[in-house]
């Protein structure tokens, strides 16, 4: 009897596991299918994106107290060979590099300059293939392409023990960050076609980047001092991989998929020589200018006027990301209900930067300080809370709506403000001091807000006959021309022209007159 016994509940246990099995491999399909719902996917991606600006700002800002301090460890230990550098030795309230000096003196803040700058330097070159590639494959291989990058740049800073690995790894996080940022903001754009649907949604990105900007010094400079210099390394490169795994899964990126019905995107040099993209491309790099160019400066500039205490110096930015999360949350709020005005709340924040750049120098304390600052990062926001869904609405109805090139534009006018940062702005206050340096970013910026007026007509635009004529003219691309055109008159009001049962020449016909009356694009 007790081998049949024992054989029965052998019998029952194998039941229940393969019930259980059953049960779990259903609610695996069912998460699957919820998962591929067009509205949830696109959260989840838009989740993923966030994080992937979160990572990379993070990443950018993190090593700001940790290496200049591990470098001079370093460079201390090869003074006096016996001694070696102590991992847990830091600052953890230190928010910039150039206060500390060295018996190398200048050469040594010239180093760190250069490997602070030199992300956004490799950004900058990598950008025009970045936007490239991006049009021709479509935005999830170089999103995976980038977190991986970056996620092998994290381990490297992780691991660093010299300076050339340290230049190295900040230049693979450069390369990471042209793919991933560009692919990223990209997709959003391609997944929100919807005006007010694409603000909120790049709204709540910039809110991200803010976040991981002025997080990190705090983050990386506390667990330097407690816990070492790898720590919070190999903590971003943990959410690197989790990130990357759950692009993996939602977007699948390398399944087979039909591609052949891809558009085209235009090329990036096209975009450049657009007037109307240029201005936006000009306002990215001027409005970013200020905060760049005082990240570096602003430490030495306090400590010399001020006085200020090492957590005050460590502190100086985080107050900002208020304001500028108010500025987002602002500016979504207006583009909903005067999304003509985008132009308007640009050139008002460009106004704010300049105002606010002009009376830093007039602080007398750490309190004073903290209200300009405030000022800078508010009007930041809604410089490019406008003017990043103004950059996409421009390819929807000038040029063929694939986002991969113009926004590797929008991240080559931040690249140009941040390469030039941290070698530029040391000289200027050098030769001509800090009181000019911020009385010339706040002059720049006031002076171009007025160019935004170009932009004042962009809300009348409607799709121009470019897109049309560009997709018929290849063959290949036939069925997706007559699909995109059915889906733009379902959804835009207004478009010059119609399909008809005769189709495509009618079309063709209609667009080339109509074109030589109105210039290639329909009032």
């Amino acid at each position: 009897m007790e081998p049949e016994a024992s054989t029965g509940r052998a019998s029952n246990l194998a039941q229940v596991a393969a019930s259980k099995l059953s049960q779990m491999g259903d609610r695996t399909k069912q998460l699957g299918t919820a998962m591929q719902e067009p509205a949830r996917q696109n959260r989840i991606i838009l989740v993923i994106v966030c994080v992937v600006l979160l990572l990379d700002n993070m990443l950018y800002m993190v090593i700001v107290p940790i290496i200049p301090d591990y470098l001079h460890e370093l460079q201390e230990a090869a003074e006096h060979a016996p001694v070696p550098p102590s991992p847990t030795r830091g600052n953890s309230s230190n928010g910039t590099f150039a206060h500390r000096r060295t018996p190398a003196g200048d050469n040594f803040d010239v180093q760190i300059g250069v490997l602070f700058a030199s992300k956004a330097i490799v950004q900058l070159l990598v950008n025009p293939l970045s936007g490239t590639f991006i049009d021709r494959v479509g935005y999830d291989i170089p999103l995976v392409i980038g977190l991986s990058i970056m996620f092998l740049s994290t381990l490297m800073f992780a691991l660093a023990q010299n300076y050339a690995s340290l230049f190295v790894a900040r230049s693979m996080q450069g390369i990471g960050s042209a793919f991933a940022d560009t692919s990223g903001i990209a997709l959003i754009a391609d997944r929100y076609t919807e005006e007010a649907e694409r603000s909120r949604s790049l709204g709540i990105a910039l809110a991200f980047i803010s976040f991981g900007s002025l997080v990190a010094p705090p983050f990386g400079g506390v667990l330097y001092q407690f816990a070492g210099k790898r720590v919070p390394f190999l903590i971003l490169a943990a959410v690197c991989l989790a990130d990357g795994v759950m692009c993996l899964v939602v977007l699948k990126p390398f399944s087979n998929r039909e591609r052949a019905n891809m558009p085209v995107g235009t090329p990036i040099y096209r975009l450049m020589m657009d007037p109307y993209i240029a201005v936006v491309a000009g306002a990215l790099t001027i409005c970013n200018i200020p905060l760049a160019f005082l990240e570096p400066t602003i430490a030495n500039w306090m400590e010399e006027t001020m006085h200020s205490s090492q957590w005050e110096i460590g502190m100086t930015w985080f107050p900002a990301f208020f304001p500028h999360v108010l500025g987002v949350f602002l500016t979504v709020k207006l583009a909903a209900k005067y999304p003509h005005l985008q132009w308007f709340y640009g050139a008002i924040g460009m106004v704010f930067i300049g105002a606010s750049s002009c009376t830093v120098p007039a602080c007398k304390n750490f309190g004073q300080l903290m209200i300009p600052l405030c000022g800078i990062c508010f009007g930041i926001a809604f410089v490019d809370t406008a003017l990043l869904p103004t950059l996409g609405f421009l390819v929807d109805v000038r040029y063929v709506s694939v986002y991969g090139s113009v926004y590797a534009i929008a991240d080559i006018s931040y690249c140009v403000a941040y390469a030039m940062g941290p070698v530029v702005a040391g000289k200027i206050v050098h030769d001509l001091g800090f009181v000019q340096l911020n009385l010339g970013m706040g002059l720049a910026n006031v002076l171009y807000a007025p160019a935004l007026l170009l932009l004042k007509n962009v809300a009348q635009m409607r799709p121009s006959h470019s897109e049309r004529n560009m997709l018929l003219e290849d063959g290949a691309t036939g069925l997706y021309a007559s699909i995109k055109m059915e889906q733009q008159e379902k959804k835009r009001k207004g478009l010059c022209a119609t399909m008809e049962e005769n189709g495509i020449e009618t079309f063709v016909r209609r667009s080339f007159s109509e074109e030589e009356s109105s210039g290639g694009e329909c009032a």
